[in-house]
């Protein structure tokens, strides 16, 4: 992707950085190292059912990827979310691929955005879509600021703790929707704003995250 004038300008204020291991590169992405060590999900296990949807995701929830998303939503590190929004639109082009007509993402209630100054979310789904010159769209908002999932372990009150949480904003109806997060886990979360989505009318909804868990037991910090 070429970059602006602007974004050259802050690269050499600003140097980027791979996320994972955080050594200086020339342009926003991953590092030849981290490009090979880095754990990819098989093909085949790639995508996971959520709800009515299924998620796509490129990695595993584990080791230096848990550490840049946690960097991303805890430590104020929204530089993070370029190269980790290019592996979501690498990861979205290859399995959804002329399925989707517009991009929109799993919003944070305001309370935590607020608190946070930004959406780790919105910030991925930018970015992925800086990929397509094209811009995300709000099509949900989170109406309570419920307790995190991070807190739950059991993957039944974690689908209570997110029930009628979200509501769908005027402009899924008729549309194929991309519905962009940072990680799926139990994919509770993802579900629900399926559901929301599908009820307002939107023709068809797939989903991407940067990371899949593939553990049972969720680890804490991992969602908002």
């Amino acid at each position: 992707m070429k970059r602006t004038w602007t974004g050259r300008l802050l690269d050499l204020l600003f140097p980027p950085k791979c996320p994972f291991c955080g050594c200086v590169l020339n342009e926003p992405g991953v590092c030849p190292k981290c490009e090979k060590t880095l754990p990819w999900i098989e093909e085949h296990l790639c995508e996971r059912k959520v709800g009515q949807s299924v998620c796509a995701a490129p990695l595993w929830y584990e080791e230096s990827v848990r550490r840049a998303l946690l960097h991303l939503k805890f430590h104020y590190a929204p530089g993070g979310a370029e190269p980790l929004g290019q592996l979501v639109a690498r990861c979205s082009a290859e399995h959804f691929s002329g399925e989707f007509d517009v991009v929109t993402w799993v919003p944070v209630s305001r309370k935590r955005l607020r608190r946070r100054g930004y959406d780790q979310a919105r910030l991925l789904a930018e970015r992925a879509c800086s990929c397509w010159d094209t811009k995300p769209v709000a099509l949900l908002e989170k109406t309570e600021d419920n307790p995190a999932q991070s807190t739950l372990t059991e993957a039944a009150a974690r689908r209570a703790n997110v029930l009628g949480v979200y509501r769908a904003l005027p402009g899924a109806a008729g549309r194929r929707i991309l519905l962009i997060d940072d990680i799926c886990t139990t994919g509770a979360t993802l579900g629900e704003c399926v559901r929301e989505l599908y009820a307002a009318g939107a023709k068809d909804v797939v989903c991407a995250a940067v990371a899949l868990s593939r553990e049972k037991k969720v680890h804490k910090n991992t969602e908002e």
